[in-house]
């Protein structure tokens, strides 16, 4: 900046010395959108590096969040299924209800005999004719517990198969739910995935917004070297950069969304047939708009900083000769 242009800043009153701050960057930052717009081949292609390489990380992080999603709807229909010794009167199975019903941990009940059992046995199994056959009933009456949400976790479902299984009644539990464990640890998996990942295109995204900004320092190495001689400062040359680097971050952010709701729209029909399977109707869920803005913020933010640590670097390299 001049002398006469620091002079002229001095007459003017805080607030107006406010407002020409806010103006000159808004200046500059119209202008540095201005310099993509003349450069649309190389602005354009910058931009899709950024959009596909912050949407690699955001795509897993819409992954495991509809995993945890399912396997929360799994948890609470966790079911523990209790087997009665076959030398226990009626009266007693009753009685053993009544306790287990006032047991804080569980939410329903539900108990089916023996011959309930066989019923559902010879219409599921499909062996009915041979099941007729049979001297006596060889299964035992059964009572199913729902637990309540706080124990319909794997490891709160077992505390209460432990519990349960105390009984003197019950000869033994069933609990089948190993494969939702497994499923945890996948989800588990996946978070430290995308953790580390995200990691990786992060230093990505500051690379390629610190080398494009780097060429077009030096394309612009002249008009440098001539605002340095007429007493610009360092902050007035370098800020039009930094809003360039931010741009890129914007642009990229809101490409890599757009990525992420294609992806969302074109694999839930195959996921939606895939639950059907199991039961299960869900629709997976993209980034809300919250979780938009916070992948914008940090779009822009990782381009100022590449365009921060690549402008810090070379402008200080150019001098006027």
């Amino acid at each position: 900046m001049s002398d006469s242009a620091k002079l002229t800043r001095s007459k003017l009153p805080l607030s107006g010395r406010i407002v020409m701050f806010f103006i000159r960057h808004v200046q500059q930052a119209m202008a540095s959108m201005g310099e993509l717009w003349r450069n649309p081949v190389s602005s354009v292609m910058t931009m899709a590096v950024l959009g596909v390489s912050l949407s690699l990380p955001a795509a897993l992080q819409v992954l495991v969040k509809n995993a945890e999603t399912i396997t929360s709807s799994w948890n609470s229909a966790a079911e523990i299924s209790l087997f009665i010794e076959d030398n226990r009167s009626e009266q007693t199975i009753q009685s053993l209800l009544t306790r287990i019903r006032t047991y804080s941990e569980v939410d329903k009940v539900q108990y089916i005999d023996k011959n309930q059992a066989l019923e559902e046995f010879q219409r599921l199994s499909g062996f009915g004719e041979a099941l007729a056959y049979l001297d006596k009933n060889p299964l035992p009456a059964v009572i199913t517990v729902t637990p309540t949400p706080r124990y319909s976790t794997p490891v709160g479902a077992r505390e209460l198969l432990t519990k349960l299984e105390r009984e003197p009644e019950i000869s033994f539990g069933r609990l089948d739910i190993e494969w939702l464990e497994r499923l945890q640890a996948v989800v588990r998996l996946l978070e430290r995935t995308v953790m580390a990942i995200a990691a990786l295109l992060v230093l990505a995204v500051v690379l390629v917004i610190g080398n494009t900004i780097r060429l077009a320092i030096m394309n612009r190495r002249s008009e440098i070297e001539v605002m340095k001689l007429v007493g610009a400062t360092e902050a007035f040359i370098q800020r039009p950069f930094l809003y360039t680097g931010i741009w890129y971050g914007v642009i990229g952010g809101i490409l890599a969304w757009l990525i992420i709701n294609l992806l969302v729209w074109y694999l839930d029909s195959a996921l939606a047939e895939l639950l059907g399977l199991y039961g299960s109707q869900l629709e997976m869920k993209s980034l809300t708009f919250t979780e938009l803005l916070q992948l914008v913020g940090l779009a822009s933010f990782l381009g100022w900083l590449g365009s921060y640590l690549s402008v810090r670097q070379h402008l200080r390299s150019i001098e006027p000769s």
